[in-house]
This record gives C-alpha cells, structure tokens and sequence, in this order.
C-alpha cells in the first residue's frame, strides 16, 4: 500500500515538566503521596532524567488533569478523542488532496478510553464521511497499536483495490492519568501526553511514493503482566515493571533480524528515556527523530512512531530509500513494519 500523506495533532495547550510539577506540588495531589514517590515525581519533572521538555494535554489546567474521577476521565476521553483525531484526519486528507466523501474506510486506535459505538463513529460523524464507509476500532492494543493498524488497512486495500483507506491512531492519555504511590503508575504520570495521528493510503502508487509492507510482531503472553492497563476503582491504571525497557530491546532487536534489507533509519515508539537507551544498544543507528518526539511531546502511546516518521518525511532526507518502524507495549508485543520507494 502507498502512502499518501501523513499528519499529527495534538491540543493546543503545552506543559513544560517544570509546570507539571509546580501545579502538583501546589495542589493537594501530593498530599495523597509518600515523601519518597513525592521525591520521585520531583526527580523525573525537575530533571533531565526522563527525556521529556513538555507535552500536551486536553485540559483547560494542569490541576484538572491530576484531580479528575472516573467519570470525567471518561467524558474527557468521549468528547477529546473524536476532536483530536478529526483534527489529525482533516490535515492528512488536505495534504493528500482528498476529499472525506472519498474515504471507504477508516481503521482507527486508542487505547485510553472505551466507547460504543466506537472513535470511528463519532469521527465519521464530525467528517461527513458517507454512510457506507468501512469502520473498525483496534481497542486494546497498547503504545505498540498503530502498526497493526496500518496492517489492518493493508489487508482492506488488498482485498479492495483502488479504495482510499484513513488509518488514525489517537490517544488521551490524561484521561488515564492514576495517582498511588506505585513506581511504574508515578513514571506514567510523569510520561504520557495527548496526541493523535493520522495517515491517508490506497493500493496504487506514484513513483517517489512511500510504500509499507513487510509486517512482522511479536507476542509474549507471559509477560502481560509487565505492562498493561487495570482497572482500579473504576479508573484505567498503567502497570509498568521496571524490565521493560530491556524486554522492548530483547523483541526489538528479533524484529530487526527479521528485516528484508537495511534501513536508512529506525523509527521507533518513543517508550521513555530508559527505553531508547536499551533499544540503542540493540540497533545500528540512533534514534534522533524518535528522541526529539520524546522531548517535545512526551510519551503518546500509540501515535508516537508516526509522529516519529512525519518528523523523519518533514526533514527531507533525499537520500532515504528505506525506513523501519517499530513499536511495542503492552501484551507483551511487539511490531515492525518497513516502508521504502
């Protein structure tokens, strides 16, 4: 399948670190903490440690953020995830030239609320997308979803030659925000952002267009409980073992060898600092566009290798031929992909 255009969305209001921990520490959230994980979350959002300048959240005030129930976490997450990714889906169907009425299918995921019907339906609704466009929501699959996502659409455009297909991959995370005092739920609070991205395929192809294929992923069931989300009073809580880094290198590095020829470069989900150190040390390149997505806007779960790749097709590297992606989270699994042209 070839790409058409690719293109990202976030909300319109950014947080540095800093702020994030001036607005903790002057609500009552660090009231519900021990001393040592208040000296943790200070740690990670003062320092330099976790990788990360600021991220964006769909929130009026970083106080709303960290002080939301249940049940607004939920509705935060019904009203911001169709505005977001239908702001993601507009600008890559105005880069493509391409009408919504032109779209006959939509595969979209998220893993950071529920909703039924799903994403897809409110976004088709917002698109004035036709009544009998193909719809599928991929709920569940973690920071690792996206390239599935694209492989879903592949297998729609090989059965349905000449369709345009929109994939979106779209989350907000800070309607998954949880506070204990568990290490791997106070790393999440001090990680994730809101974001969302979206890309246009079909089945045929210019020459100079960007072409994906060659999927490959890995699952280890045995490692589900390493990372993953729970449910913890009505509330999505992230539970993430310290190992992760070094099992997101291990599979990482047995999709690389799994590759049908070498890339110009290595696009990869930008898990956290920690994370692209050990991926670092399993792969031939570094991993500049991965790490400046980190930076600027945190840990997105799912849309973070796309926003990856725009960064990597925005820089115009003329002489790139080649390019592998990867992503991973939670199952355990693990996902590639190649795109070249």
């Amino acid at each position: 399948m070839y790409l058409k255009s690719l293109a990202k969305a976030v909300p319109p209001r950014s947080f540095s670190q800093t702020s994030c921990w001036d607005s903790m520490r002057d609500s009552n959230l660090l009231e519900e903490l021990k001393p040592r994980s208040s000296s943790l979350v200070e740690k990670i959002l003062t320092g330099s440690s976790g990788g990360i300048e600021t991220r964006h959240f769909a929130a009026d005030s970083l106080e709303t953020v960290f002080s939301r129930d249940a049940q607004q976490l939920s509705e935060d997450f019904e009203r911001e995830a169709p505005k977001l990714a239908s702001a993601a889906l507009t600008a890559a169907l105005e880069k493509a030239g391409i009408d919504a009425s032109s779209v006959d299918a939509l595969f979209l995921c998220t893993c950071t609320g529920y909703l039924c019907p799903g994403v897809t339906s409110y976004v088709a609704e917002q698109m004035g997308l036709r009544e009998n466009v193909y719809l599928a929501d991929l709920v569940g699959l973690g920071c690792g979803a996206a390239i599935p996502t694209l492989r879903a659409a592949q297998g729609y455009l090989a059965a349905n030659p000449g369709s345009v297909v929109a994939t979106v991959a779209v989350e907000i995370c800070s309607a998954a925000f949880f506070v204990n005092d568990d290490p791997g739920v106070l790393i999440s609070l001090c990680l994730f952002g809101d974001g969302a991205a979206a890309a246009i395929w079909t089945s045929e192809g210019k020459p100079g267009d960007w072409q994906a294929g060659n999927f490959t992923t890995i699952h280890r069931p045995e490692e589900r409980e390493k990372i993953r989300f729970v449910n913890e009073g009505g509330k999505l809580k992230n539970q993430l073992h310290r190992s992760v880094p070094s099992l997101a290198a291990q599979a990482v590095a047995e999709l690389y060898a799994q590759r049908s020829a070498e890339p110009d470069q290595v696009l990869a989900h930008s898990g956290g600092r920690d994370v692209l150190d050990q991926l670092e040390k399993v792969l031939p390149f570094t991993l500049t566009e991965t790490r400046e997505i980190l930076s600027e806007y945190g840990n997105m779960s799912s849309p973070c290798v796309l926003f990856a790749l725009d960064r990597r097709l925005e820089e115009d590297h003329e002489t790139d031929q080649r390019l592998w992606l990867t992503a991973f989270g939670a199952g355990f699994a693990a996902h590639a992909c190649e795109l070249w042209r």
